[in-house]
């Protein structure tokens, strides 16, 4: 399901408190653009593009949506991408593309 998903991202690593590095936003390998690496909420990674654009605009293998998960205290812990799947979206309804369909490189070997 996560290679049918494109959710082959490898998680950021921990944070070393000795190096900055952890602080930078992510880019792509291939092709430099910076990406968002967002957790699935089936326990893998995706890389994600960091605007969001109109459903109509982005092919359906390639939606996500970016949603908030509260711990019990009403307080929002942490942001996890799930697939838009089932009902689709409006055409005008934001979506965030997997990062692999904005790339000009994903693909070429």
């Amino acid at each position: 399901m996560a290679e049918a998903d494109g959710a082959t991202a490898a998680p950021r690593p921990e944070p070393d408190p000795d190096d900055p590095s952890w602080i930078e936003p992510p880019v792509c390998p291939e092709c430099g653009s910076l990406i968002r690496l967002c957790p699935t909420s089936y326990d893998r990674w995706v890389s994600l593009d960091t605007t969001e654009l109109p459903a109509k605009d982005v092919p359906e293998p390639h939606r996500w949506r970016l949603m908030r998960l509260p711990d019990p205290f009403h307080v929002v812990t942490d942001i996890v991408a799930v697939r838009v799947r089932g009902i689709d979206p409006l055409p005008g309804e934001p979506v965030v593309p997997a990062h692999r369909m904005m790339c000009p490189y994903w693909g070429d070997s």
